[in-house]
């Protein structure tokens, strides 16, 4: 499926009807664009656990922080 839509000044652009049904994306849900080294762009739509679970990778936690783990797990 191919739709067009016009970029404005701002950078931005109006998703067409029929590619956010194809997505399944409604007002408030986001969208990742994935661009590759061709030229060509991918959307997405992002659910919102994929965005906790990339958050959550990000940080260490705390409790796996601390001295007597550092010593526990030196040797692996």
């Amino acid at each position: 499926m191919t739709a067009i839509a016009k970029i404005t000044t701002k950078g931005q652009t109006t998703v067409p009807q029929e590619i956010r049904a194809a997505l399944g994306v409604k007002p408030g849900d986001l969208i990742a664009w994935d661009a590759a080294a061709d030229g060509s762009v991918r959307v997405r739509r992002i659910q919102p656990i994929d965005l906790e679970s990339l958050r959550a990778a990000e940080r260490t936690p705390d409790e796996w922080a601390g001295a007597a783990d550092e010593e526990a797990y030196r040797g692996l």
